[in-house]
């Protein structure tokens, strides 16, 4: 089996209502998202996506992936996609860095092992852990009526689990905000307050130690030695998301002793194939893990659903869907989708989602190996 061609697409996924994070200093309301597919001489395919949260969340962007993969897709054009560690290393040799831009390709070198195995993709990561993965609920930032507000509706669409968008520079409205959300909050539900690196370590101390949430604070501010300073002044378990780009930055936080646990997103590592070694890392550190992608339709929501789903059920807390926050839908009936707080992973080969080619339209760009 050798890859023939690799087709890209770009697709503008407007939300459906504007969404506020970092205690609304950033405002969302559309993504870029860049879909691929991976061709072979035996007829099969492979279908992967790359869709960083705008451009001001992560040091990302939609045509960045664009841009790399018209270095990267020549790499991959005539080898083995079942060589997936090969070609990993391969594409970091002809691209060092640029994480976001690799993963779609080796999200659909997945799809095609998957494939060619006759295994849905959490079967080659390392088994299901159970029937289904929880889910969490995405609460944008707002007062503390209208949090409470959005998560009474989340609990109505099934929701147990939620995330708080919280964080800015006045200390009493964020304490406000985390006292109502605890108020409202149910005996059996969790909430995560995520800061998104919004605070200064004086007022994330200063906040965490005059509440009495139960749940976890994730990201308090924007480095890692300032989280750990944090986490030796404060009692409520932490959460590292943004700070942690690669392998090496899992290590130094965990010498640094500077949180509990960790968001893994593909889209972030570079991929399934990083992301499974952090998944390792962190089951072998005993930290908790939320599984999930950067954002993107029910195709990147689906792969890192079936990395979540072979994570140890101890170590694994709710995932979030970015495609329920979207206008449109990319593969109706089909992938990971939210039943009650629930989701059940396909059963198909490999991801076992395929985007709708009229809702993709016509291609960016085609890579294809040169006719002898």
């Amino acid at each position: 089996m050798r890859i023939s061609r690799i087709t890209v697409w770009q697709k503008t996924l407007p939300l459906a209502k504007p969404y506020w994070l970092s205690g609304g200093r950033l405002k969302f309301e559309a993504l870029d998202s860049t879909f691929v597919r991976i061709d072979t001489d035996e007829d099969a395919s492979g279908w992967g996506e790359g869709c960083p949260w705008g451009q001001s969340y992560l040091p990302a962007f939609g045509g960045g992936v664009r841009a790399a993969l018209e270095l990267l897709a020549p790499v991959l054009i005539g080898r083995d996609p079942r060589d997936i560690e090969v070609l990993n290393r391969a594409m970091d040799l002809a691209l060092p860095g640029h994480p976001y831009a690799k993963a779609p390709l080796d999200m659909a070198l997945w799809d095609l092992l998957g494939q060619a195995s006759g295994l849905p993709l959490h079967g080659l990561l390392g088994g299901a852990e159970g029937e289904s993965v929880a889910v969490n609920s995405s609460i944008s930032t707002g007062s503390p009526e209208e949090m409470v507000a959005l998560v009474e509706a989340a609990r109505a669409e099934g929701y147990r689990t939620h995330s708080a968008k919280i964080g800015g520079s006045d200390p009493d409205l964020d304490i406000a905000r985390i006292e109502a959300i605890e108020a409202a909050r149910l005996p059996e539900e969790q909430v995560t307050y995520d800061v998104n690196r919004a605070w200064t370590p004086a007022l994330a101390i200063e906040v965490m130690n005059a509440v009495a949430a139960r749940g976890w604070f994730e990201q308090p501010c924007e480095t890692l030695e300032q989280c750990a300073q944090v986490r030796r002044r404060t009692r409520q378990p932490l959460m590292l998301d943004e700070c942690l780009h690669g392998f090496q930055d899992h290590l130094e936080a965990w010498r640094a002793r500077a949180c509990e646990g960790v968001k893994v997103k593909p889209n972030r590592l570079g991929g399934l194939t990083k992301a499974r070694r952090v998944r390792d890392l962190g089951v072998s550190l005993g930290w908790r893990l939320h599984i999930e992608d950067v954002g993107g339709t029910v195709l990147a929501d689906t792969a890192a659903l079936h990395l979540a789903l072979s994570t140890p059920a101890e170590h694994r807390l709710a995932s979030w869907l970015c495609h329920p926050h979207l206008a449109e839908d990319a593969a109706p009936g089909q992938g990971a989708r939210n039943d009650r707080g629930l989701a059940v992973l396909p059963k198909a080969p490999g991801i076992g989602v395929v985007p709708d080619p009229d809702w993709l339209g016509a291609a960016h760009a085609t890579y294809e190996r040169p006719a002898p």
